[in-house]
């Protein structure tokens, strides 16, 4: 039986997750300024997912007993995201996706210890402390990551030989590193010789070996590592799949239909590039990116070239915002290059938000590995899409709404991802309205970014439910336009994290649909300021919920 309640059940419910979820997941903690977990690491064995597992039921569980007829918007919202998130993990665990997660070259267990140099404050003798006493549960940390190889070993769901052969070359270079060379101890150096002498014992002892016993346990797991790339091969891997796609875009969606829409923007975008390549004298839009690669004013000369320019990209556009927008984030941005150890599998580009004390700005990471394949004409829309005026107002903005609990702020996140990528594709095309393009050359590559996630939907959906290969996903991928590099990159990206590869356009579907119905309501009184500042003022939402609040925040402009 239900009971008929306001909205302060739902408040504390979302708190109580929220707070067992970041005891549960330390590293996700760190990243968000919450110190109370930086010695920690999470369990990926069985006692953990089994801890993890009941939460998640009992929320939903809880959530589902609530009366709704009550609740605020805002209530209405929380508890939307409560449910999606908890009944999604719940089938995430049945379909067993950790043991492919145990073998990931963009975020898997090799990249924790360097990471943290970035992520996790140690200015002070008890934040250094606590860096060292994650390090030393790093040991335990990989032997459960092992313990959970073995499992999908035994069941026959492991991970594709590509993704295997790419964490084995990562895992490898890590040890032929020295730890005095590595990126941890010289990006660490604490100001007391005896915590430097500290730092080196704890990689000697901790970090290196742990190293060691997962390179092993990888090499021993290889001969059993899938031939076949998707997740159609694997046991379950339809069902999974589909749960896959939910869990990246909220939403209950057929593969063979993504794909098709997916092949239908593909035609749109490809027409104008059509219309630019004329423009600029060409007779074809491949012919223009192959002069645009050749050019060599349109590639950085040095790494610090690159990351010079997006910086500026990042202030021309800050500096135009307030034309669209009425409220912009506190927090600054700033730009890095990504570290050499890991430059080589990483994308192009990527950004991790601001912590919520705003002690650490949000960082837009660039990456400056083999220049000539990184033309200008394609960073500046990726700038756009990642910091501003896409991920990182979105996200900075949202951690910023106080008058929100700190699971919304913080957690609603984990609904998907397909608000928080579908507004930076979203914020590659308001670009161009903007001004912020500099000439067609950009233009073009913002076209070009549209044209690789439509592309992205055909094959993420081809390589997990229609059987694509890995050659045939990167030829399409290199014939939609994506450098050689970048498309075998981007491929094994999605062999290694089904389903995340179609919360772009998705997402960015459900923004322009809902945009669309509010210019044809609202017609020359429509306000584009309120519908941009009510899009990602209340935080990060399912796409359900998004489709339902949005037409009634966004009212027309009073003249």
């Amino acid at each position: 039986m239900t009971v008929r309640t306001a909205a302060r059940p739902v408040d504390e419910l979302a708190g109580r997750f929220w707070q067992g979820f970041l005891e549960r997941q330390p590293l996700t903690a760190t990243i968000l300024g919450y110190e109370g977990y930086d010695d920690l690491l999470p369990d990926p064995g069985p006692e953990g997912r089994a801890k993890e597992r009941a939460a998640n039921a009992e929320t939903l569980a809880l959530a589902r007993g609530i009366d709704r007829t009550d609740l605020s918007t805002e209530a209405a919202v929380t508890l939307d995201l409560l449910e999606v998130i908890s009944e999604t993990a719940l089938e995430l665990d049945d379909a067993r996706l950790y043991q492919l997660a145990a073998v990931d070259q963009l975020f898997g267990p090799q990249q924790i210890p360097s990471d943290l140099t970035t992520l996790q404050k140690v200015d002070t003798p008890e934040r250094f402390d606590h860096y060292l006493g994650r390090l030393a549960r790093y040991p335990a940390f990989i032997d459960a990551t092992v313990g959970v190889l073995g499992e999908g070993k035994a069941e026959g769901r492991t991970a594709a030989r590509v993704v295997v052969e790419r964490v084995i070359g990562q895992v490898e270079r890590l040890l032929e590193t020295s730890p005095q060379d590595s990126a941890i101890y010289l990006l660490m150096q604490p100001p007391r010789q005896a915590d430097r002498d500290r730092l080196l014992e704890a990689l000697q002892r901790d970090v290196y070996p742990a190293y060691q016993r997962y390179l092993d346990a990888l090499r021993d797991y290889g001969p059993a590592a899938r031939e076949e790339i998707g997740l159609w091969s694997t046991p379950g891997g339809e069902a999974a799949y589909r749960v896959s796609i939910k869990a990246s875009t909220s939403l209950d969606e057929r593969p063979n239909d993504l794909h098709a829409y997916g092949l239908a923007q593909l035609q749109e975008i490809n027409e104008e590039r059509a219309v630019i390549a004329a423009r600029m004298g060409r007779r074809s839009w491949p012919e223009l990116l192959a002069d645009l690669d050749a050019d060599p004013d349109n590639h950085a000369r040095t790494p610090d070239e690159l990351v010079a320019r997006a910086d500026a990209q990042i202030r021309r556009a800050e500096a135009a915002a307030e034309a669209y927008f009425s409220r912009l984030p506190r927090a600054h941005c700033t730009v890095q290059a990504v570290e050499s150890y890991r430059e080589k599998d990483a994308p192009f580009a990527f950004y991790y938000p601001p912590n919520k004390d705003l002690s650490r700005p949000g960082i837009y990471f660039v990456n400056t590995y083999d220049l000539p394949q990184r033309p200008y004409h394609m960073l500046a829309t990726t700038t756009y899409h990642e910091a501003v005026p896409g991920h990182h107002f979105q996200i900075a903005l949202e951690q910023e709404l106080d008058e929100l609990s700190e699971f919304r702020r913080f957690g609603s996140r984990l609904a998907g991802t397909a608000f928080v990528e579908g507004w930076g594709l979203y914020s590659e095309r308001l670009a161009d309205e903007m001004g912020l393009y500099e000439d067609d050359a950009e233009r073009l590559g913002m076209l070009g970014a549209q044209a690789w996630r439509a592309a992205r939907l055909v094959v993420d959906t081809g390589i997990h439910a229609l059987h694509w290969t890995r050659e045939q996903a990167v030829e399409f991928l290199g014939d939609s336009g994506l450098t050689p590099i970048n498309a075998a990159i981007e491929t094994d990206r999605y062999i290694s994290w089904p389903g995340q590869a179609l919360a772009y356009m998705v997402g960015q579907r459900e923004i322009l649909r809902l945009r669309r119905t509010l210019e044809e309501r609202d017609g020359a009184r429509f306000d584009l300021r309120a519908f941009h500042d009510q899009t990602i003022g209340h935080g990060s939402l399912s796409l359900d919920a998004l489709r339902r609040e949005l037409p009634r925040w966004v009212g027309p402009r009073e003249d």
